[in-house]
């Protein structure tokens, strides 16, 4: 049984599809590390906001957004966080660092969790955790696939503990998701860095990212400052990490409705493709 399949993390490799195997692969992990541009400056303007990124993931008319009203609030008084929270909220038109709710993706019903890299960097404070966790219960609730886009920076520092704390509870919350076999997609898309990593953006059963990726806990910096070595060209980014393991398949933006689709309709369909 699927349910049987999914609950064994990490245990299968990448998936291939029908249509890629026409082509090259489903993550072109020869072609994709030559062709793709991984400056900085490109990387980043590749960055989606999540409005557009559901916008192109999900089917028209279908998603019902969750948890609108929670709102961020300073728990521990930090000096300028209010200032910084009204700023974020009036640059990006949101009032946090991720949207979540349900909608269908080619007709295949999820829950799905977007993170906005351009309130504070995508930075997890506890408003951000609670959606998560809160998003992950109605999964378990509606027994229904759940797929997390990550975009952060990592913990939100003028939260302190409290965000750390995040990282524990949405942890907790897909153990509890695993244990009912139910699908957990995450998409590393860039940067997902810190505590982000840490914790639920590597916990997927089937992870994806998206070319040229920044994916690390320390950035690269950080970690060239404290070995006083250069990193080697590449290092915290999608294809070296898929070349050891760490994620499952990269998939190009304009390909990622698509593929998801597909791996949402084996999973309804108990794991047999050829139904």
């Amino acid at each position: 049984m699927l349910k049987d399949f999914f609950s064994r993390k990490k245990k299968y490799a990448t998936i291939t599809f029908e249509e890629d195997k026409k082509t090259e692969s489903p993550v072109e992990n020869k072609t994709i590390k030559k062709a793709v541009d991984t400056s900085h400056d490109k990387i980043k303007d590749s960055r989606i906001d999540s409005r557009k990124r559901i916008k192109d993931i999900v089917d028209n008319d279908t998603f019902i957004e969750y948890d609108i009203d929670l709102e961020t609030s300073n728990p521990l008084d930090f000096p300028g966080y209010k200032e910084k929270i009204e700023k974020a909220v009036k640059a990006s038109n949101e009032n946090e660092a991720i949207i979540t709710g349900e909608g269908c993706i080619n007709g295949e019903k999820a829950i799905i969790c977007v993170m906005n890299p351009s309130f504070m960097m995508g930075s997890m404070g506890s408003v951000v955790g609670e959606k998560i966790t809160r998003a992950i219960e109605k999964a378990l609730e509606k027994r229904l696939p759940i797929i997390i886009f990550c975009a952060s920076g990592g913990a939100r520092m003028q939260e302190g503990i409290l965000s750390l704390m995040q990282m524990a509870k949405t942890s907790a919350a897909l153990g509890r998701l695993a244990d009912e076999g139910i699908l957990y997609i995450s998409v590393l898309t860039d940067p997902t860095t810190g505590g982000v990593t840490a914790s639920f953006a590597m916990l997927g059963d089937i992870i994806i990212a998206e070319p040229g990726a920044l994916i690390g806990f320390a950035g690269p910096r950080v970690i060239e400052q404290t070995i006083k070595q250069k990193l080697p060209e590449g290092f915290q980014r999608a294809e070296h990490l898929l070349e050891k393991g760490f994620i499952d398949m990269i998939v190009k933006t304009e390909d990622m409705k698509m593929h998801l689709s597909q791996v949402l309709k084996l999973h309804s369909l108990g794991g047999d493709i050829n139904e």
